[in-house]
C-alpha cells in the first residue's frame, strides 16, 4: 500500500508541478473563464470555513466542472500557490514558479475534471495571532475515475482577517513520502 501511495503521490505531484511550471505557450489552449461572484459569508466567516471551502471548490466527480468562481472568492487578489516536489531517487527538491489563482485553475482544471479529482482534509492545526493565521492541513486526494488515493501531504495556508472576513494569501504544499510522513498530529482522527 505504501508503495502505491508513494507512486500515486509522485504521479499527482508530477501532474500538478508540471502543470504549474510549464511554459505559458504550452498552456495557451487551457484557459478557464472564472465568473466574478460575491463571497458567501459561510465560506469566509471562520478559518475552518475558508479551509473547508478551498477543498470543496476543487473537488468533484468525473466531468463535473470545478467551482472556480467560488474558489476565487476565497483568495486575496494577489494569492500565490507553490507545490513542491521531491525526486524520490535523488532527493532533489523542485520548486516551481509560484502560480496565481488563474494559473492554478488554467493548469489543473483539465485533469481534475477528466479524472474526477477530489481532495479532502484529514486534520489541521491552526496557529493564530490576532488577525493573521497559519493553518497546516493534511490532505488526501483521489480520482473518482479509479477510486484510488493518488496523493497525500500537507497544505500550508497563510490567512488574514480584514475585520469582515478571512482571506487566503498563499498556499504552499508538500507531498507525503517515506522520508516526509504526515506528522502524527495531522493524521486523520478515527
Amino acid at each position: 500500500m505504501k508503495s502505491y501511495l508513494i507512486d500515486g503521490a509522485i504521479f499527482a505531484a508530477v501532474l500538478i508541478i508540471g502543470a504549474l511550471s510549464a511554459p505559458a505557450q504550452n498552456n495557451a489552449k487551457a484557459h478557464v473563464e472564472i465568473p466574478v461572484l460575491a463571497a458567501n459569508p459561510a465560506d469566509v466567516g471562520t478559518i475552518e470555513d475558508i479551509v473547508r471551502s478551498s477543498y470543496e471548490t476543487i473537488s468533484g466527480g468525473v466531468g463535473v466542472p470545478r467551482q472556480w468562481g467560488r474558489d476565487r472568492t476565497l483568495y486575496d487578489p494577489n494569492v500565490r500557490f507553490v507545490g513542491l516536489a521531491t525526486n524520490p531517487k535523488t532527493g532533489a527538491v523542485k520548486v516551481p514558479p509560484s502560480a496565481s489563482e488563474q494559473d492554478f485553475a488554467d493548469q489543473s482544471d483539465g485533469f481534475m475534471v477528466k479524472g474526477g479529482f477530489t481532495e479532502r482534509e484529514l486534520a489541521h492545526e491552526i496557529h493564530r495571532y490576532g488577525n493573521v493565521a497559519t493553518v497546516l492541513s493534511s490532505y488526501e486526494g483521489k480520482f473518482a475515475s479509479t477510486g484510488k488515493v493518488v496523493t497525500r501531504g500537507v497544505n500550508l495556508f497563510q490567512l488574514y482577517f480584514d475585520g469582515k472576513r478571512w482571506w487566503i494569501l498563499s498556499m504552499v504544499w508538500d507531498e507525503e513520502r517515506p522520508d516526509n510522513p504526515i506528522p502524527p498530529q495531522l493524521q486523520s482522527k478515527p
